[in-house]
């Protein structure tokens, strides 16, 4: 065997044993199986099983465009100072709104275990004038509407008061508040029972809010309901004790189904008010606590909602108290496509004892609600993309 024999064959030895290291060394991973999101439909639509766990996830909220007119709300205008000489000027009231919700659901041996939250982030102007710069648009606070849990019946969290959402709110208008029925922000702990056949009860524990409105001893507010419900409609009606004036206030309130068209409500409440002290010009007897937020001791509120077809409705309400407040609301809602909303609405207040609190209190010509009208008229243009 030569020498040029002898070399060609070590080399292709060696490449004969590279190739098989290089072999031996490559592996190929088995690909993982994909694990998909899963539907969960126990909870109603849009709930998806987070991936690992038992949890049922729903994500949605919406985006608005609230463009006011006249006197914003009836009550409270929007007017600006004009930057060239400082005199005032009515303008447009705006604000932009993103609104982000959650829900969880989770089956326990201690029943359904849930969640849910509201958080809203807001650019839009200050309402009001009161002496200090006059509506400024700008970033507002982050408001944490809802974050609370509940297991069976217990819920725990920051809500609104039951005073207001167990009954339901004043209905389908915007600016159903014209006359006020009721604080709505609190922290709490409640227990919903549900005794089946339409009968359901609610009590519930708050700290309030507010200067005026949070509690200020280890006593909470609290606040009682029971409802009865069928296809016709619905009674219901709630009794709410406000610890830090010792004052009571409760609502009852009919709903009724006339047509699958036509849907009408009437709500009365009544509140005593010999400790309460009005939160702005502290005048005894004539004051609002955080659950009668009328004037006087009763009021009333009452509308409906008319259904032309699937795309547009009508709906009114109109507001009465014992200072003679007087709120008229109604607007028109189109959904132009599934999912969003143009609502136009006129509102209008006859403010009772604009002329006694504009003569006695220590801001003169400011009423109850801090207009300096006795009539006033507004509304809103409302866009909303809901998901």
């Amino acid at each position: 065997m030569n020498i040029k024999s002898l070399l060609l064959g070590s080399a292709a030895a060696l490449i004969a044993v590279s190739g098989a290291r290089a072999a031996d060394a490559v592996t190929v991973a088995e690909p993982e199986p994909a694990e998909y999101v899963k539907i969960c439909d126990v909870y109603g639509s849009g709930y998806f099983y987070i991936p690992g766990t038992e949890t049922c996830l729903r994500i949605g909220g919406y985006v608005r465009y609230d463009i006011g007119f006249g006197d914003v709300g009836s009550y409270d205008g929007a007017t600006n100072e004009d930057h060239e000489d400082g005199s005032r000027n009515h303008t447009y009231y705006k604000n932009a709104r993103f609104s982000l919700k959650t829900w969880t659901g989770q089956e326990t041996e201690l029943g359904t275990l849930k969640t849910y939250t509201e958080t809203r982030f807001d650019f839009g102007n200050d309402q009001g004038d009161f002496g200090t710069a006059p509506n400024p648009a700008h970033n507002q606070a982050v408001n944490l509407k809802h974050a609370w849990i509940q297991l069976g019946g217990l819920r725990i969290g920051k809500t609104d008061t039951a005073f207001e959402s167990f009954i339901d709110y004043a209905g389908n208008v915007l600016n159903d508040t014209l006359v006020p029925y009721g604080d709505f922000n609190t922290n709490a702990i409640q227990y919903y029972f549900d005794a089946g056949n339409g009968f359901s009860a609610v009590v519930s524990l708050e700290e309030g809010s507010g200067v005026k409105g949070t509690i200020d001893s280890y006593v909470p507010h609290v606040v009682g309901g029971v409802k009865y419900t069928q296809g016709w409609g619905a009674i219901s009606g709630v009794i709410a004790y406000d610890s830090n004036y010792e004052e009571v206030a409760g609502k009852l309130r009919l709903d009724v189904n006339v047509s699958d068209a036509v849907s009408l409500f009437v709500m009365a409440g009544y509140g005593t008010d010999d400790n309460l002290s009005d939160p702005t010009w502290a005048i005894p007897g004539r004051g609002r606590g955080i659950y009668k937020q009328w004037g006087g001791n009763w009021a009333v509120w009452g509308g409906g909602t008319y259904k032309f077809n699937e795309k547009t409705s009508f709906n009114a309400q109109v507001s009465y108290d014992e200072w003679k407040n007087l709120g008229i609301a109604a607007n028109i809602a189109y959904d132009i496509v599934p999912g969003f909303t143009v609502t136009t609405e006129v509102d209008y207040l006859h403010a009772g004892r604009f002329d006694e609190f504009g003569a006695a209190s220590p801001a003169p010509a400011l009423n109850w609600t801090g207009a300096d009208k006795k009539n006033s008229v507004g509304g809103f243009v409302r866009f909303q993309r809901s998901f």
